[in-house]
């Protein structure tokens, strides 16, 4: 599947006339906890030429792609992609953290990297993570029946939360790396186990019956939240270096 994703993404670069700085997976894949059947959720950034930016219109700052089977690809360019990076966006601090990259052709990704500590801002990402959380726990617990699969998109956004809490910086892509860090009760830890297990056996879990003592914690973990907003320090910072970088990553894909 590596070379089709590649292959794509050469394709999409000739018919929209832009250089692909990047392309990672952003989805469960690259979450760690996939199953067999799980799509490919394909993200990438990309640049076009300086021409394009001196336009009286600005050029679109998407590229999206139909859904084809189990790819889902798609890209920001790299002004939009900045921008967010300046507001502190998780997604972009995600993209660059993902284990998986199918491309990576200059060194503008590897820059944008460095900034990430300077850049971050806990108070952003804290709210961001929290009503994701939030959200897919309303959703997914409408009924005593639930998607087991949901399980994993609460755990992750409020595990998020909790390594935020803690001090721990940006937070990783991968979901094991917040499970080796975060301090949870036993029980908890052994139901998610379990959970993963299934998930990386088979196809998507299905339907059942809530996971009492997973519920439970998340329900009290997000309602203890609802009670206090923690107070992060969140220093000014320069971005001028962006502008900096936007240009030279211009240049260098162009050149």
């Amino acid at each position: 599947m590596h070379e089709v994703i590649v292959d794509r993404l050469e394709k999409i670069a000739r018919e929209d006339d832009v250089r692909i700085l990047f392309a990672c997976e952003s989805g469960s894949r690259a979450w760690g906890f996939a199953s067999t059947d799980s799509d490919y959720d394909v993200r990438f950034v990309y640049v076009r030429s300086r021409e394009k930016y001196l336009g009286l219109d600005e050029p679109r700052d998407v590229i999206e792609r139909p859904i084809e089977g189990d790819l889902d690809i798609n890209g920001w360019d790299l002004r939009k992609f900045l921008r967010q990076f300046r507001k502190s966006n998780p997604v972009t601090t995600e993209w660059l953290d993902s284990p998986i990259v199918y491309h990576e052709s200059t060194s503008t990704a590897a820059r944008v990297r460095e900034l990430v500590p300077e850049l971050f801002r806990p108070t952003t990402a804290w709210h961001h993570y929290l009503s994701m959380a939030n959200t897919n726990y309303r959703v997914s617990h409408k009924s005593d029946e639930i998607a087991l699969k949901k399980y994993f998109y609460i755990l992750r956004p409020l595990f998020a939360v909790m390594w935020i809490e803690q001090g721990f910086g940006p937070v990783p892509m991968r979901f094991a790396d917040m499970l080796a860090r975060i301090d949870l009760p036993d029980d908890l830890r052994n139901e998610i186990d379990r959970l993963l297990e299934r998930k990386a056996a088979s196809g998507e879990l299905g339907r059942g019956p809530r996971i009492e003592p997973v519920s439970r914690y998340l329900e009290r973990e997000l309602n203890e939240r609802a009670k206090a907003i923690p107070d992060f320090e969140d220093r000014s910072r320069d971005t001028y270096v962006l502008d900096r970088l936007f240009h030279d990553a211009i240049e260098e894909a162009w050149k």
